[in-house]
């Protein structure tokens, strides 16, 4: 149905096949979200499209609170995707509404509500302008902060309005209508519901059980037609938080979202949301390479010295990824490859993506952001690193940089000449085969691959980083204890480091 065939007046419109008054004038926003689910279920399109790893959670539960036409709210950590679904919701609105033309709150024209739209179409009869709404235009969001007022939600009366309209302030068409009125036959989202100050909780008794609003005290009834969406942090949303306790009990549902259960949702989230495909090179991410940044996200999670309240959120391996790619592609262009692979030790160039998007606790604000994020991180490729190379036997190698040997896979040198160095290393080329490489790859696939093998040992700690960042042998104890302790004293004195460069160094 394109736009120019649209009606233009309310005679057209009373005409049409498209608008019967018989459906439009009682039928609702949340009758409408119903419809047009009701029609996706039956052709079992997908519901939300890009939403990944609620198919048998989240999904079916909002899709209930819309098919029993209630208002929701979804309860859940940063980057769990809340206010991406509360966008969704659109897409089950009708392509374009009609609405009387120029009304603020968007005046159903065979149903109005204020009274200048009232007016209007008592003056003009079947000759009322009608123009229409698109889906993106029925969705109003606003975040809740402490400075948002009554007015900014419901609406005030407008002085300057009565003066230029020659009105008295007790009439309608003094006011001035806050942003819920304006979402009148749409959806209107509110986003960290907790954070809005308790009397503007309160506001919103009437509309979420009696369906209207009242401004300013003033005998104005405006029985709106608004589904109300909201988000909040789990945390925040108890009785113990800063939810108004009635407010709860009258929102309809309350759905918990959740992060990737596992790793391969995890990766099908980043795969779809991260900036990989660059254009001016070619880009070749080894899958290795994906997982390590995945599960970088899930050791967070799972780190004590980790926030659990705040949470980890799924943007963490989204920008780290790109930071990834973007570290291998500034090494492409300084020696003028052709190829973009990324490494592992690319993750240790994408650190400030990690560091920002953790909370940590006290033990780990004692420890440094930077140390816990290196320990995340070693413990991340250690895991990958056991996928695939847990049943090899790397003493080889391990002799080789025990009789002196040591290797560097850095920046300033291009794929080419590191993989020279790194022919040197006895049998390390023959251990590569669990993740299918092959003598003939291309050198920065090769080079990858090493160094991914060669952090994994360090990881286990079989090899050892020096301070210069080259592979090195492993110093052993013979005493396990006092193995224990060195490594205890390694981490403290890294821990120290840390602390220090945040404080600027010592005078």
């Amino acid at each position: 149905m394109a736009t120019r065939h649209l009606p233009k007046t309310l005679g057209e419109l009373r005409n049409s096949k498209d608008f019967p008054e018989s459906r439009m004038a009682a039928r609702t926003v949340k009758d409408e979200l119903r419809e047009n689910l009701i029609e996706r279920l039956q052709k079992r399109e997908t519901i939300f499209p890009g939403v990944i790893g609620y198919e048998d959670t989240v999904i079916p539960q909002v899709v209930n609170a819309l098919l029993s036409k209630q208002n929701f709210i979804l309860l859940g950590l940063r980057g769990q995707a809340k206010s991406r679904i509360l966008r969704a919701l659109t897409s089950l609105l009708d392509e374009f509404v009609p609405y009387v033309a120029g009304s603020e709150i968007r005046d159903n024209p065979y149903r109005p509500l204020s009274k200048w739209s009232h007016d209007l179409v008592a003056a003009k009869g079947d000759a009322t302008p009608i123009a229409y709404m698109t889906r993106d235009e029925r969705y109003i969001e606003k975040l809740a902060t402490p400075d948002v007022t009554v007015a900014d939600l419901i609406g005030d009366l407008d002085p300057i309005k009565a003066a230029r309209g020659g009105e008295d302030l007790a009439s309608e068409l003094t006011m001035h209508y806050g942003l819920l009125p304006r979402a009148n036959r749409g959806i209107f989202a509110i986003n960290e519901l907790p954070d809005l100050a308790g009397k503007i909780q309160v506001a919103l008794f009437n509309i979420l059980q009696e369906g209207d609003v009242q401004i300013k005290g003033y005998p104005v009834r405006l029985e709106l037609d608004v589904a109300l969406v909201f988000s909040a942090n789990p945390e925040d949303y108890t009785a113990r938080g800063k939810i108004v306790t009635p407010l709860k009990d009258r929102i309809g549902s309350e759905i918990r979202t959740h992060y990737a259960e596992n790793i391969e949702e995890g990766l099908a989230i980043t795969a779809q949301e991260a900036w990989t495909e660059r254009g001016l090179t070619k880009i070749e991410v080894p899958h290795y390479i994906r997982e390590i940044v995945e599960q970088v996200a899930f050791t967070a999670r799972e780190d004590k010295r980790v926030d659990k309240r705040s949470g980890v959120s799924q943007r963490l391996p989204i920008s780290t990824m790109e930071l990834v790619i973007s570290n291998a592609e500034r090494r492409a262009l300084l020696h003028g490859e052709k190829l973009v692979v990324p490494r592992v030790g690319d993750l240790y160039a994408a650190l400030p993506g990690i560091t920002g998007k953790l909370e940590l606790e006290y033990e780990g604000e004692m420890r440094g952001a930077d140390t816990v994020v290196k320990d995340v991180v070693r413990t991340a490729i250690g895991k990958v690193y056991d996928q695939y190379f847990g049943e090899t036997n790397t003493q080889q190698i391990e002799q080789w940089f025990n009789l002196g040997g040591t290797t560097k896979v850095e920046d300033s040198v291009a794929a080419k000449e590191t993989l020279a160095e790194l022919k040197q290393i006895q049998g390390l080329f023959e251990k590569l085969s669990p993740l299918g490489i092959k003598n003939s790859d291309a050198p920065e696939a090769i080079v990858a691959a090493s160094e991914f093998l060669l952090e994994g040992m360090c990881s286990h700690r079989r090899l050892s980083r020096s301070e210069e960042r080259a592979f090195v042998a492993q110093k052993r104890q013979q005493n396990p204890r006092q193995e224990r302790e060195r490594v205890q004293a390694e981490d403290e004195y890294e821990a120290w480091q840390s602390r220090r460069s945040r404080r600027g160094g010592l005078n």
